[in-house]
């Protein structure tokens, strides 16, 4: 469970600490990013984490997760020396795509691991696996902040750190064999499971953003997308479980609620708190890592669906605290949504490991894999282009004179087109100037916050409707794989 813990540690955190709240304020003062731009740093941050954690779903019982575990190395270390020696835009996203798909090679290794090694308890254990992430976070946080004004590329450096010291860890050890091979279930029923429905939410999110990226038209993306789904479907022969299809459409505001924000939060609290504002996510993220160790007794309490609805119902209020709050009440309000979003992610893989057990690493995978592509493609670059929108029209109508100064021509990106501010134009500006852009920006970035709460309100009422449903079927029961195959015998 160590190993699994630093593997998760890496995947997720000095990378998120580091790259997104310590130092994309220098990428774009050096590189003269957009607000969109930082978000889709952001996002490529996540999205390609679907790319390897659905590939490697599909082999990773052939393959063994030991060679997983190499492959994710490998990602981890050049992402590093790709980001360090950056000299534009386009090096920091592929140094940030290479490392998101190690990040999505290690969640398809440890995911299915844990819920094969404990399952009995699955839910538990796949929460205290991912106190991981927001450990990590905590670590990554405190050593970048230790580090001050060093230059940003050392900052980066740190993710080689936890890395190598997995690499080390991992050398002859031995991984248990799945769930639903130990049962005998067959690859087939397998990706019966997803069906294609779920195939289809994944291949048209991961084709239209790589479409972005390469400029594909809309008639190639169409076609690259419909061949891969019609291929998985002739052969998986299945729809997919309808409920399966439900959690995938949840998991989306899920992740832009959890991880969207996480990316943004930092930046979001610069105007307030200043250079303190990093130790809003290292508080929150410390809160998540502790409660996850306690969420066996939680979810026994309230069931894993109960969980969820009482995390959604506190998450939107702290979203709105957040965008209310100024000063050191911030804290306090990071405190609720801290409470909030800490067991989103890993009772939502625990529901899914329990409900679909037949699914193995497809299920589990995918219900991760769509919640990175969402926040990716979606969520994180969202927030960033509601802000830039809102400073062009705010600051069009208050002054005009300088908005024709500062605002740059319009850009492209999956909401349609903007206006961001030209960085280095604003650098020369008088303080004066500086300080009006700068209140239309704080203003701006409260309002993103709190247009976020219409996520966990959607969460909350998708919750409260399952909880109604398991009800009416005698309640919320995990499925006892071994059980049921022992009664129908394995597939052929």
């Amino acid at each position: 469970m160590a190993v699994l813990g630093m593997f998760h540690c890496t995947g997720g955190n000095f990378f998120w600490i580091c790259r997104r709240a310590q130092i994309i304020g220098d990428w774009q003062t050096q590189f003269n990013l957009s607000e969109t731009q930082k978000g889709e740093l952001f996002g490529v941050g996540l999205w390609p984490f679907a790319i390897s954690i659905v590939l490697f779903s599909l082999v990773i019982d052939k393959i063994g997760y030991g060679r997983a575990m190499i492959f994710a190395f490998l990602c981890h270390v050049s992402s590093a020396i790709i980001t360090i020696f950056a000299t534009g835009y386009w090096m920091l996203y592929v140094g940030t795509f290479v490392l998101a798909l190690g990040n999505g090679t290690v969640e398809a290794v440890i995911n299915p691991v844990v819920a094969s090694m404990y399952s009995k308890e699955k839910t538990k254990w796949l929460n205290i696996l991912h106190a991981g992430w927001p450990g990590g976070m905590v670590l990554g946080g405190i050593l970048a902040l230790s580090m001050g004004s060093v230059h940003w590329g050392w900052k980066v450096g740190l993710v080689l750190i936890p890395a190598i010291t997995y690499g080390l860890m991992m050398l002859r050890r031995e991984f248990p064999v799945s769930e639903r091979v130990k049962a005998g279930v067959s690859y087939k029923a397998m990706l019966q499971e997803v069906g294609i429905v779920g195939a289809l939410i994944v291949v048209v999110l991961i084709v239209r953003e790589i479409g972005r990226v390469f400029a594909w038209s809309l008639t190639a993306q169409i076609v690259v997308a419909g061949i891969l789904v019609v291929g998985y479907g002739i052969y998986a022969r299945s729809i997919g479980r309808p409920m399966f299809i439900f959690l995938l459409l949840i998991m989306m505001p899920l992740a832009t609620t959890e991880l969207g924000t996480d990316s943004w939060i930092t930046d979001l609290m610069v105007p307030f708190l200043g250079g303190n504002a990093v130790w809003v996510l290292v508080y929150t993220a410390f809160i998540m890592m502790v409660l996850r160790f306690f969420a066996g007794p939680i979810v026994h309490k309230l069931s894993p669906l109960g969980l969820l609805a009482t995390s959604s119902a506190v998450a939107i209020l702290g979203l709105i605290f957040l965008s209310k709050t100024v000063g050191v009440t911030i804290f306090l309000a990071a405190t609720v949504y801290g409470f909030g979003k800490t067991f989103f992610w890993p009772t939502m893989l625990g529901v899914v490991a329990e409900r679909f057990p037949r699914g193995g690493a497809m299920t589990l995978n995918t219900i991760s894999g769509v919640g990175m592509l969402s926040v990716g493609i979606i969520g994180a670059a969202f927030l960033g282009n509601i802000q830039d929108k809102e400073i062009d029209q705010a600051l069009a109508a208050k002054d005009s004179a300088l908005h024709s100064k500062v605002v740059m021509e319009e850009k492209a990106s999956v909401f349609g087109t903007y206006r961001p501010l030209d960085q280095e134009k604003v650098a020369t500006l008088s303080e004066d100037e500086k300080a009006t852009i700068a209140d239309l920006g704080a203003t701006a970035k409260k309002h993103a916050l709190s247009t976020v709460a219409i996520f966990p309100a959607f969460m909350l009422v998708c919750y409260l409707g399952l909880i109604l449903y398991f009800r009416s079927q005698g309640g919320y029961k995990p499925v006892d794989l071994e059980a049921e195959e022992a009664k129908v015998g394995p597939d052929v």
